[in-house]
């Protein structure tokens, strides 16, 4: 099917072209959302006629999303989630839940714009893009952590991974000079008794 994009679609066109599209894809998507409209000669004048309200609504769209990116961008969010002590999530942080987030600290954006390219099932710093304009993106850090102590861990540069590593070494070193006194101790008696 052959549509005229009304604003520019990535990976298909920039407003005013007319491709080529599979008929589900405009069905299904470009028709429902505005995003098109079916290229026949009455609408190709439509759009024409329509074509500076439409670059004008396009600016101050995306004006108002790079304001948005200027300020999200860079940020770190901290989700709270229960885990198994190898770090591995019971469950997945989603986009509704990168959204609530932002929701709490006070950035409006919805959850469809959080782009997950694989779902986050582990404890760390993950990296998500959020799509806020079809010109305009940004990169926000996930924070996925047990508690809010263990995500001050994270955030300093620290994994959970790291520092039960430590403790465990820790540990091990303690037991040893336990046992390294303990086997001196027992020398100087002999050594005392002969």
């Amino acid at each position: 099917m052959q549509v005229i994009l009304l604003e520019r679609v990535a990976k298909l066109g920039q407003m005013g072209e007319v491709v080529k599209v599979k008929d589900g894809f405009a069905r299904n998507f470009l028709l429902p959302q505005g995003k098109a409209l079916r290229a026949s000669d009455a609408n190709i004048a439509a759009f024409e006629a329509r074509k500076a309200e439409l670059a004008t609504r396009n600016d101050e769209s995306r004006a108002d999303a790079q304001k948005l990116a200027e300020k999200i961008d860079g940020q770190v969010f901290v989700i709270i989630r229960s885990a198994s002590d190898a770090g591995a999530l019971y469950g997945s942080v989603t986009p509704r839940d990168a959204a609530d987030a932002a929701a709490a600290e006070g950035f409006a954006v919805e959850r469809r714009q959080f782009v997950l390219t694989a779902p986050i099932k582990d404890l760390g710093l993950h990296d998500v893009r959020v799509h806020l304009h079809p010109e305009v993106d940004a990169t926000i850090r996930l924070n996925v952590a047990r508690s809010a102590e263990e995500a001050k861990l994270q955030a300093s540069g620290k994994s959970i991974q790291e520092l039960a590593a430590e403790e465990e070494a820790a540990a091990e070193f303690e037991i040893a000079e336990l046992f390294d006194d303990i086997g001196s101790a027992g020398r100087d008696d002999d050594e005392a008794g002969n």
